[in-house]
């Protein structure tokens, strides 16, 4: 039986703006499609995919799968990026998101009020994308920008790209890092499922299909094409990602600060079983500060927060 699945929550993240989601989900291996009736400032589902790019793949660890392919930043410039809205005059810039209570409207009621990360309204405004869940070949948002943050390579490529909410959420990550002494660098965020069809495809031949599914998504399932996972990674492990990633100061800096900011460690350690992928410290997803906090706190994956059965 197909479930519809209407999802319109906005989820508040401090100073910047809010994420708006809206799919049809139907049963487990069914595709996952954007509401063509949708606004204009909602992701578009019948949008082109952008011309495929060599990325990292749904958890591309570099060396066999897939190696970070460019030269590191060194002191190049960080990359144009997003455009940022003047500050209001009483609000002074903070280091790190308010601790007060975030509000969205059309939670609940319909009238504002304070997100509650456990509500039944928050879990259905998450878009899950898995082995389960995928999206429409066609599917890309269409408020794709680059965050000015630096990058593991120089030049122009839609990889750099994320939804404007992730983007503005990154570059306050990246910033509250850099003041704490971490310098971290961003591979590989927006992929079209073009260019993940040539990246399975590409990993499928070397290890085979199996193997391969392990660590890089089929077409449709990778989160990358939802414009909200960006691949993370630094100088102590040659920019690669790989799961030594984790171990190093930066990515353990990571995992302590990517909630305030609302990311979380997509795919955790010992959670295979229920993500479908291998641990993969370095790619953070968007899902709004209260989310990303509730999850980690709790030790959830996405798939648990959201009340997905485990699969076997």
């Amino acid at each position: 039986m197909k479930i519809l699945l209407r999802v319109a929550l906005l989820l508040g993240i401090g100073a910047a703006g809010f994420v708006t989601v809206q799919a049809v989900l139907t049963e487990p291996g069914a595709t996952v499609v954007a509401d063509p009736a949708a606004p204009s400032d909602k992701p578009s589902a019948t949008a082109p995919g952008l011309p495929d790019a060599a990325a990292g793949g749904e958890g591309e660890p570099a060396g066999e799968n897939a190696p970070v392919e460019a030269s590191p930043p060194g002191d190049s410039e960080p990359a144009s990026g997003t455009p940022k809205a003047e500050p209001a005059e009483a609000e002074a810039p903070a280091d790190r998101p308010s601790t007060e209570p975030r509000e969205a409207p059309g939670v609940g009621s319909g009238a504002a009020g304070t997100v509650d990360p456990a509500s039944a309204e928050a879990k259905a405004a998450i878009l899950l994308v898995n082995k389960q869940n995928s999206l429409d070949a066609s599917y890309k948002p269409d408020d794709l920008v680059v965050p000015d943050v630096k990058f593991s390579f120089d030049g122009d490529n839609p990889k750099k790209q994320l939804q404007r909410v992730a983007a503005e959420a990154l570059e306050r990550l990246f910033a509250a890092a850099e003041k704490d002494g971490i310098e971290l660098r961003a591979v590989s965020g927006y992929r079209s499922y073009a260019t993940q069809k040539a990246i399975f495809e590409r990993n499928a031949k070397l290890k085979g299909e199996a193997e391969a599914n392990r660590t890089s998504a089929y077409p449709g399932q990778s989160e990358h094409q939802t414009g909200l996972a960006m691949d993370v990674s630094a100088a102590s492990v040659n920019y690669a990602l790989e799961e030594a990633f984790g171990e190093t100061v930066e990515g353990i800096w990571l995992a302590e600060h990517a909630a305030e900011f609302g990311f979380i460690i997509r795919y955790p350690q010992e959670k295979e079983d229920i993500t479908g992928y291998k641990y993969e410290p370095w790619h953070l997803r968007y899902v709004g500060v209260d989310v990303a906090e509730y999850v980690t706190a709790q030790g959830l994956t996405l798939e648990e927060y959201v009340g997905e059965p485990k699969k076997e």
